[in-house]
Order: structure tokens, then sequence, then C-alpha cells
């Protein structure tokens, strides 16, 4: 592998400048510029342009991520009409036409499958909620998978997610093309690795996926909690290394559902929504979420639990200090007072998506009334001791870490107020855990490096959610390279 000198690197927010130089896949050397700057068969000038640790997405579904990016757009829809307003002239003869992003949670009206067919006779149209846990069919879509005598066509939770699976699926090589295309252009934004939560044998489809197409950033395999059986005869256990991925590829964790999501109005909460008697959806119950646990750590499996109620994210912290092992909770959107320094325990990651502060505030301001304050806390958890890593759930929010920081720093996206800006954290604190805990770029790292063109540390609000990406780095591989 050839060696790569960048010279004049600012080195993170407010560094200094250096040549730093790469070779084997890792920074060799960081050195003064009055050290001089070795020779080497490649160099770049970057001219004091900011060089990082590159960014991971620590939450990705990424078939879904692929697909949603040629779905069309429901962000915008403000009602149940609107939404199938916005999908009819789109829907073929043909097929399943598809929409992605709705949020009906704030809706005067609800999803009905007859909206659908109003809209589109006869066609078959799937509107997929924007966190992924609700599906709105049109009768003839329910007809392609055989549920054509549903009441109502809107789908949640687990009927939802086997709904999606039983519509057909584009060609393998078609969808993996797509999948290999998005992380190129992730790579763009400066990401070097992510964590794939799909609902599918990631290990198989990525080794498939490595085998055939570039592939621009490095992935831990998650493995869905009905395939923990399957994933221990394999062998499987988080942290190994793919076989034949030259390093790409690794095995994640577990993921197990605790419960639902805010939009949807099951994530599991100490109090009910707003109207109604409904706590939310335990999705798990705690003896047999202790019973998964405990089996997948004794196989060197971790756990990652999704948690967004405040009840299911007690019932998860109930988990790890009952099963002692290390392992993640995902999303922790909703945290009881009492449950903040329960986070603080050795091995345990909060996976969090700042950039659904933003977009669900008023959804949380609604439903989870007088308790925001302990909403998307983010620096109640810093502050409690817990390791915190960003993502996006994409396609829940757009696979860009910018977005994330900007989010976490900023606690709006728009001109809006901040909101409860007391839970905004620091741009060096986001910057780490949207870089899965580095923080420098030191000799000996994996040179999994970005480079942007303005200092991070001067930026704010818009300027820094669409920070200029100059270039990426995987292992010292440009997969990004734009002016350097």
């Amino acid at each position: 592998m050839s060696s790569l000198l960048l010279r004049n690197a600012r080195i993170g927010p407010g560094g200094p400048l250096r040549h730093v130089l790469i070779a084997a896949g890792r920074v060799e050397q960081v050195l003064r510029p009055g050290d001089g700057a070795p020779l080497r068969e490649e160099s770049a000038d970057l001219e004091g342009a900011t060089l990082l640790p590159g960014l991971w997405d620590a939450h990705v579904h990424c078939v879904q991520w692929a697909q949603a990016r040629r779905r069309i757009d429901l962000s915008g829809a403000r009602s149940a009409r609107e939404a199938a307003a916005l999908v009819a002239p789109h829907a073929g003869e043909a097929g399943v036409t598809t929409g992605y992003g709705f949020r009906d949670a704030l809706w005067p009206d609800a999803p009905h499958k007859s909206l659908l067919e109003a809209a589109a006779p006869g066609r078959a149209v799937v509107l997929v909620g924007n966190d992924l846990h609700t599906a709105w069919f049109s009768p003839a879509a329910l007809a392609v998978i055989g549920r054509g005598g549903h009441p109502t066509g809107v789908l949640r939770e687990q009927d939802c997610y086997n709904a999606m699976a039983e519509l057909p699926a584009p060609p393998q090589e078609e969808l993996d093309r797509q999948v290999a295309e998005a992380v190129t252009a992730a790579a763009a934004r400066g990401v070097v690795g992510l964590i794939d939560f799909e609902f599918a044998d990631n290990v198989a489809d990525w080794t498939r996926r490595a085998r055939r197409h570039r592939i621009d950033a490095r992935v831990r395999c998650s493995i869905p909690g009905d395939r923990l059986e399957e994933a221990i005869g394999r062998g499987l256990r988080t942290g190994q290394e793919v076989a034949g991925s030259g390093g790409l590829l690794e095995v994640g964790p577990v993921k197990i559902f605790t419960d639902g999501s805010l939009n949807t109005r099951t994530a599991y909460c100490e109090h009910p929504y707003p109207g109604t008697d409904s706590h939310g959806l335990l999705e798990t119950a705690p003896d047999e979420l202790h019973r998964l646990m405990a089996r997948a750590a004794a196989h060197g499996l971790h756990p990652a639990l999704h948690a967004i109620g405040d009840l299911a994210v007690g019932i998860a912290l109930d988990a790890f200090e009952r099963v002692g092992c290390p392992g993640r909770i995902e999303h922790a959107q909703l945290v009881r007072p009492a449950d903040f320094a329960r986070f603080a325990r050795p091995g345990l990651v909060a996976g969090v998506q700042p950039a659904h502060a933003p977009d669900d505030r008023e959804v949380a301001d609604r439903h989870w009334s007088g308790r925001t304050g302990r909403a998307f806390a983010y620096a109640g958890l810093l502050a409690a001791g817990a390791t915190l890593e960003l993502g996006s759930d994409a396609p829940v929010a757009p696979l860009d870490p910018w977005d994330g920081i900007a989010s976490a720093v900023e606690r709006t996206d728009d001109g809006r107020p901040p909101w409860h800006p007391e839970q905004a954290i620091g741009l060096p604190e986001a910057l780490a855990a949207a870089c899965g805990g580095r923080s420098g770029v030191r000799p000996g790292d994996p040179a999994d490096l970005v480079i942007v063109e303005r200092d991070p540390a001067a930026l704010r609000g818009e300027e820094l959610r669409r920070t200029e990406v100059l270039g990426t780095l995987l292992g010292g591989r440009w997969t990004h390279r734009r002016s350097v």
C-alpha cells in the first residue's frame, strides 16, 4: 500500500498546522511544518483545511435508506388526505408505488386505505411512516401481500415490518448497487463507518456486496433478534472481523426491541398518551428480555436494545444491570430523572440521533407534555457519565452526520428558537460522539479521516450543518476527494 502525505493540515477544531504521514492504512507521523515534509509518492497540500477523525453513523437501516433516496417524499404532508394526494400522480399501473416520510402524530385526520383508493383507484400504493414503525397500504397493495381483508390498511410495529418484508423486492443486484451508491454518498459527507440495523442477514448481505461492489465505509453488521439462534449456530461474535472482508466488515450487536416509537405513540412510557389510557407498547417482557440478553452474552454477542419511552429505557437499564454485559441502548429518547446516572455503567453505549429532536419537538410537546426537559437529553446523559454515539436512524433522518452534530449543538434546524437549549452539548463532545469516541489525529490511529474546508469551531447553525467536506480517507484510501 502506498504512502500519502497530507501537508499543512489543521489538526482538529482550532488546532495547529501539521503535516500528516499515512502509511499501511494508519497515521504514521504527525510533523510540525518546521520539521520539513518527507517526500512521498503521493501528497496533498490541504492549505489549512481542518483534518478530523472520520465520522461514523451509529444507526442506519441501509437497504431502507437506499430505497428511501428513490421514494416519493411525504415529509411535508400535513394530513392524510394531503399525503394521498402527493403520491397519486406517481402511482403506476404496474408494480407498487412507495412513498416515505409521513408523520401522522399531528394530523387532523387518520390514514385509511379508502383515502389511497380514492386518490389512486386500483393502484398498489404503500406509504411508509418516517419512523419506519407504520406502513399505510392501499387495497391493491394489501392484495399483493394477501391481506385484502385488513380493515384500515394501516399496519404498525411487527405487522408493519412483516408486511413490508412480504412486498416484492427489487432484484438483489439492483438493491446491492443502490446500497453501495448510498454508502459512497455518505463518504462524501465524511462517513468512514456505520452500524447497519437492517432487518436482514446483514453479515451475509454485506459479504456479498463487498465481493461485488466497492464499499466506501466500514460496516458493523447487526443481527436481528429473531436471528439470534442462527447467529450462535454460525459462531458469530460481536467485534469479529467478517471473513474475506479485509477488515471492512465486522459482526455487530444483536438488535432487540423493547418498545415502539413516539410518532406511532407506541413508545412505552410511564404516563399515558393524552386522551387515552395507553402507555404504549412493550415489545419484549422483562423476563424474556433477560433471557435473550443472557443467551446472546453467553456466546459473545452484545445486545443493542431499542428503547424510546422512559419505561422502556428503565427496563433496558434493568436488563443490563441484571445480565452484566456490555452493549447499547438505541434512541433513549425519554429518560426518567433517576435513570440518567445508570447510563454510566462500563461498556454501555447510548446510541442517539440528535436530528430527531428538532424533527419531533411538536410531537413530543403534545404527547410527552411536561416531560420534554428530559427528552433527547444529551447534555443530561453526558453529565451523568454516559457514553454517547451519534447516528441518524436513516432513513428516519438523512445519513449525514453534520445534520446530527448541528442538531446536538444547536437544538434547532430552522428559524425556531432552540428547543430545551439546556440539553445542547458542545461541539467537541458532539464531534467525539460522531467519530466513535475519537477526538484527535494521532500516530497509530487508523487513517480513517475527513478533511473539511472550514474549521467547525468557527461555524454556527446552517453553516455547521452544511459543512463542506473536501475529502474522506478510509484506511488511507480516498473514498471522496473534491478539491485537495
